[in-house]
């Protein structure tokens, strides 16, 4: 199956036991589809052409931009202009040409996902907007794909597998997620995408190779500033695919025991009439707390995993942050987590 060339290019992967030959060939005959050829995407695509990932199709409409210079590898200055798929497919066949990359620089829409995805054994998810990473899970549920997931902002970044083996979906951890900051708004640190997206590439190669335990069910979070890196379980739901989303109406004379979104007027509102019941928690990162705040505790995302049992259980329990993204993360951890005897709230302040 292998050129001697190539034999000896993967020597010392396929030294390893738990790879061998046979794990070698199975990289050989996958096919993998990665969404977004940014960020993350070009760190996920080096590691999966380098290892030697026979067939992979890569999906970004957008060009190079003098922006993502600080952390978009696989670009030069050069490349500004340019379609990333086809300046990402320049490189990467300089880099291994056993590998055969299929180009396809198209927004991933409803009219178009299916039959690209259908192409593919596994799906990786580099994008970096809730829209898309519904349609790819979607899709992906819908024909069976398993899908593994990262995603970066700030310092922060996450990694999970979902569809695996009947195994939970994107939409088991984010039913109601609703469009949040992302690196052109709010900032990312060079390196992160390299941390996240190798992580990416490690979870599909021992996908392919059936070796591991891949995370399936697991969230892993890591924050770059302070080397925190936290896994939280999580179980599949009922809603594994779209359903029409239900307005609440609180009740407005107590705090509700229900996840729900909270305005800040709400939440002086509340603390008025309930003085000392509300225990707030400030999710964003320390140097964001200390330039301004609304007073609360400050325990960035990364970290609400490992103090859940340290929360009052006889109090409202209020995750902010800047956008209502993270803080939302936070509440569901703390219901995800069955924590019981209080309220929870996110609120975008």
């Amino acid at each position: 199956m292998f050129e001697q060339q190539e034999r000896k290019r993967y020597s010392r992967q396929i030294l390893l036991p738990e790879m061998g030959l046979i794990g070698q060939e199975r990289l050989k005959a996958a096919k993998v589809l990665v969404v977004g050829a940014g960020g993350l995407g070009c760190p996920v695509l080096q590691y999966l052409v380098a290892g030697g990932v026979g067939n992979i199709g890569i999906v970004d409409d957008d060009v190079v931009d003098m922006t993502n210079l600080h952390r978009q590898i696989l670009y030069t200055t050069a490349d500004i202009g340019k379609s990333k798929v086809l300046a990402a497919i320049e490189r990467l066949n300089a880099q291994n040409p056993f590998v055969k990359l299929t180009p396809h620089p198209v927004r991933l829409q409803e009219d178009n996902v299916a039959e690209i995805v259908a192409e593919y054994d596994l799906v990786i998810d580099g994008s970096d907007n809730f829209p898309t990473r519904y349609l790819v899970n979607d899709a992906c549920v819908e024909l069976d794909k398993p899908l593994v997931f990262g995603s970066i902002l700030r310092f922060e970044g996450q990694v999970s597998v979902f569809n695996y083996k009947s195994g939970p979906t994107y939409r088991c951890l984010f039913p109601d997620a609703e469009e949040g900051d992302n690196c052109a708004e709010a900032g990312v640190i060079g390196i992160l995408p390299g941390m996240i997206g190798t992580y990416m590439a490690n979870e599909a190669i021992k996908i392919i190779c059936e070796i591991g335990e891949p995370l399936s069910g697991k969230l892993l979070v890591m924050n770059a500033l302070t080397n925190a890196t936290s896994i939280f379980k999580f179980s599949r739901s009922e809603q594994t695919a779209p359903a029409q989303k239900q307005e609440k109406k609180p009740n407005q004379n107590e705090p509700q025991s229900e996840l729900k979104e909270m305005k800040y007027e709400e939440f002086e509102r509340i603390e008025a009439s309930y003085p000392g019941q509300i225990h707030l928690v400030d999710v964003r990162e320390y140097n964001e707390y200390e330039a301004d705040n609304f007073g609360g505790i400050n325990i960035p995302l990364s970290e609400i995993p490992d103090i859940l049992s340290t929360l009052p259980p006889n109090k409202t329990i209020v995750f902010y942050c800047q956008t209502g993204k993270r803080s939302a993360q936070a509440a569901k951890l703390l219901a995800q987590s069955g924590f019981d005897g209080a309220s929870f709230w996110a609120g975008n302040w």
